[in-house]
């Protein structure tokens, strides 16, 4: 009988430490920190900014995030001191206004990231220059000396991604950032070709017969897709050749393309937006040339969603990951209405090519929203993890 009960207490205490393992020794562990419509910055002084950032990376840190994705150009300007760009109204409220007393929030940014062992991730919108056409733009920005490259659709000014100058431009951009500051990657979204307005096709008919030579009208999707092709390429050919060991990732919408999209029907099993045929972003090959170093798909949806379930885009990317890294971004507040955290945290750990996860937005850990932030720090990231 006594040997039962000591059998029993080994058994019990086996379960108890598998149940209580440690996370992953390794494991990117983002949050993105937005920008773009964030009011409160402009209103701050320059030393309540970075008393700000630093309240933001100490929480942050206490709850195990491990690399902090930063905005520092949502409109072809400047969270960093440039001599390309324009201070962004995002920073000090007037696009071209320095803050006061002057100092560099990406240098400072930086520096505070690398003490807390966190790394550092410059992320641009790459053709976004305007959220609301030319009425904020200053006297420095690009488009009063290039207005030809510039194009207007759903009251937003972007760069015309099939004139070859605006690529050389940001690609000068992100040179200039990385030869000049200690980032640890260059970080860019969703955002390419503009998200479709049914009835609103995109204006790029003027470029399509300037620089569209071999390509049948019928064509001109492939041609947007070669265009955003030869963006992906060329910035990492840019960064390899400024600093090789500074990484490059993007992190596209959730879908790839949907399964009856594809001939082969290797898509996913969804129906939604799809990055191929909508934004002309061809991410799968970008991975299968390693012309990107990560990729953080943002499979924002429920777990069992109609359209798009959580398990089902997470399995398919995880099936095209093409041996690098995969990360999944995360939508905080609907993952935890949903009460789906364990779930989406269990899966990302048990597929092969899944490396961690990314936050969105970082503010909804800062306001622990439905528990987040406690959960992260006495649960899933309750020990330090390397990237």
């Amino acid at each position: 009988m006594k040997h039962i009960r000591l059998l029993t207490l080994f058994l019990i205490l086996g379960i108890t430490t598998l149940s209580a393992q440690k996370p992953p020794k390794r494991e990117f562990r983002g949050a993105w920190i937005q920008t773009v419509f964030q009011s409160e910055y402009a209103n701050m002084t320059s030393e309540e900014m970075k008393a700000d950032f630093i309240r933001k990376l100490d929480l942050l840190q206490t709850c195990g995030i491990n690399a902090i994705i930063f905005q520092v150009r949502p409109e072809a300007d400047a969270w960093y001191l440039s001599e390309i760009e324009p201070w962004s109204r995002f920073c000090t409220g007037k696009q071209g206004v320095a803050p006061d007393p002057l100092f560099d929030p990406m240098a400072f940014l930086i520096k505070e990231c690398h003490r807390r062992n966190m790394e550092f991730h410059a992320w641009l919108n790459p053709f976004r220059a305007g959220t609301s056409g030319t009425s904020t733009l200053a006297e420095t920005h690009v488009y009063h000396e290039h207005p030809e490259w510039f194009v207007t659709y759903n009251k937003q000014l972007l760069f015309d991604p099939g004139i070859p100058a605006c690529r050389e431009y940001i690609c000068r951009i992100v040179e200039d950032i990385v030869s000049r500051y200690d980032v640890d990657a260059i970080h860019m979204d969703d955002y390419f070709y503009p998200y479709p307005v049914n009835g609103m096709p995109f204006p790029d008919d003027n470029s399509f017969r300037t620089y569209g030579k071999g390509y049948q009208p019928e064509e001109r999707d492939n041609w947007r897709r070669e265009n955003v092709n030869k963006l992906i390429r060329e910035l990492k050919h840019t960064i390899v050749k400024t600093k090789e060991w500074v990484r490059f990732g993007i992190s596209p919408f959730g879908i790839y393309r949907n399964k009856k999209s594809t001939p082969d029907g290797s898509g996913s099993n969804t129906n939604g937006l799809q990055n191929y045929d909508n934004l002309y972003a061809d991410v799968t090959l970008w991975v299968k040339k390693k012309w990107i170093d990560y990729n953080i798909p943002q499979i924002y949806w429920e777990i069992g969603h109609p359209a798009a379930d959580y398990i089902t885009l997470t399995e398919w990317w995880d099936k095209n990951a093409h041996d690098i890294h995969l990360y999944i971004g995360q939508d905080v507040a609907r993952t935890m209405k949903a009460s789906d955290l364990t779930r989406k945290m269990e899966l990302a750990r048990s597929l092969r090519h899944v490396k961690g996860n990314c936050f969105w937005p970082a503010n909804e850990i800062l306001w622990n929203t439905q528990g987040i932030a406690d959960s992260l720090r006495e649960h899933y990231h309750r020990t330090p993890a390397l990237i």
